[in-house]
């Protein structure tokens, strides 16, 4: 079932019980209705989280231990980098300070909605879809939050911030993607002959950024590159690779936007862009997939809140228990323009 189309002629029998004046009929279609929600939700917040190509989730058994050694990540070299967690939504992540491992901490995130009940009577799934894609959405935000909150902290922590001093000021530039590749590959550790060594692979800019690239000249991209910057779908892959890095935009990316403003908050991260620089470009190196962790506890539990029935509502809330954690912060580099 996709929360976007209407769904069966069953599930739409068991959402008008779900509004019956009867309150032992409603109370049971709700119960039944909230467990067939819990799916497509599930499914959902996966699909609608930014940070699937980039964390790895991974399900833990209750009462497991979310221990992860580094010795793993960079055999003898577990001294040279820094772990970073979340200790909860909407709180600064922390840095690690245990030795060869880290301790992923997780914790719970919800989410909740209500309707009124003669909308679930009148099958008006127009109406009740949209309430659960709200839900959904619930989840979403907040893990996205939390997942790229970690990652900026992890980049903060290196003290590194590359920029292209001979750009124009809020420009992007080409030259800047070349800067974070070299400033990575010469800050990951090891050598040549490493295992895993340090690549940039994946870009994080503004929309207005690509919108930059969009704008250079001939001079700067081939025209199959160009071709593939004015087809490309909005909000779909990777616009295209400069120097063989996919470059992503985010909304929350850019002058006066969430992310950005979490970066050099003082109540944030405190970070700051070189001066006379106005975005902030976020580099990961997602080749080795052996960093950017989500051990996930408790998938999705959707439940019906029988307090609304006085109201004349129906009600619906849920939650998840997750963490996230960045268990080498050289795979992190940060740049502005």
């Amino acid at each position: 079932m996709s929360l976007t189309e209407r769904p069966s002629d069953e599930f739409i029998s068991l959402l008008k019980k779900s509004g019956d004046s009867d309150q032992n009929v409603a109370y049971a279609a709700q119960r039944e209705f909230a467990k067939a929600l819990e799916l497509p939700l599930r499914k959902g917040v996966l699909v609608g989280n930014i940070l699937g190509d980039i964390f790895e989730t991974i399900n833990v058994e209750p009462g497991a231990s979310t221990e992860y050694p580094l010795d793993l990540i960079s055999p003898g070299l577990e001294g040279e980098h820094v772990a970073y967690t979340n200790p909860g939504h909407g709180r600064v992540p922390e840095r690690a300070v245990e030795s060869d491992y880290v301790m992923i901490p997780t914790y719970s995130i919800t989410s909740s909605i209500d309707y009124l009940l003669r909308y679930a009577r009148e099958a008006r799934w127009d109406i009740v879809g949209r309430a659960m894609q709200v839900l959904e959405a619930g989840f979403v935000k907040k893990m996205n939050d939390d997942g790229w909150h970690t990652l900026l902290a992890a980049g903060v922590d290196r003290n590194i911030l590359v920029y292209d001093g001979d750009a124009t000021a809020g420009m992007f530039s080409k030259r800047l993607v070349s800067l974070m590749q070299t400033v990575m590959r010469r800050n990951a550790g090891g050598n040549t002959g490493s295992a895993n060594r340090g690549r940039l692979t994946d870009l994080y800019v503004s929309p207005e950024a690509l919108e930059d690239v969009r704008n250079w000249g001939l001079d700067q991209i081939d025209e199959v590159t160009r071709r593939e910057i004015y087809t490309a779908s909005e909000g779909g892959a990777p616009i295209t690779r400069i120097f063989g890095v996919n470059l992503h935009d985010l909304d929350e990316l850019g002058e006066g936007q969430e992310y950005q403003t979490f970066f050099s908050a003082s109540d944030g991260l405190g970070g700051s862009l070189q001066s006379s620089d106005v975005e902030l470009v976020v580099g990961l190196d997602q080749g080795a997939n052996d960093s950017f962790i989500m051990p996930m506890k408790q998938q999705v539990e959707i439940f019906e809140d029988p307090t609304l029935h006085r109201q004349q509502r129906a009600g619906y809330y849920g939650f998840a228990e997750l963490g996230f954690g960045v268990l080498d912060n050289r795979r992190v580099i940060l740049g502005s323009f």
